[in-house]
């Protein structure tokens, strides 16, 4: 089974670029005109998708990310200095700073949102 997780976009190769840029892999397969594949792990995969494709699988109107959270995503990592790593490259390529960062005995997560306001967190537990 594979989990394909849907973000409507403004800019898709603006929005490619940030994620290639944390480190991600782009699936050029499954990348067209209307929509790209960003692999996050086996088997869960980041489809951004432009705004008026979007609109037209959805039915509805695109969330105003600057108002409200559509959705909150989580990427869990294997260290701690993968969490800043990919914040502070979310924060160099256009991402702005989301909250404080989390550090206890349980968790380190620090957030950002995308170029498209969508709310992300990176954690590493332990």
């Amino acid at each position: 089974m594979t989990l394909f997780v849907n973000l409507h976009v403004k800019d898709l190769p603006a929005s490619l670029r940030f994620f290639e840029n944390l480190g991600l892999a782009i699936d050029r397969e499954l990348t067209g005109d209307e929509a790209g594949c960003v692999t996050l792990a086996e088997g869960a995969s980041l489809l951004l998708v432009t705004e008026p494709f979007f609109k037209s699988v959805t039915g509805k109107d695109i969330p105003d990310t600057t108002a409200g959270n559509e959705v909150a995503l989580a990427l869990q990592v294997d260290a701690r200095a993968k969490v800043d790593d990919i914040v502070s490259a979310a924060l160099a390529n256009g991402g702005t700073k989301a909250g404080e960062v989390q550090d206890d005995a349980v968790m380190y997560s620090r957030s950002f949102r995308d170029l498209d306001g969508h709310l992300w967190s990176v954690l590493h537990m332990g």
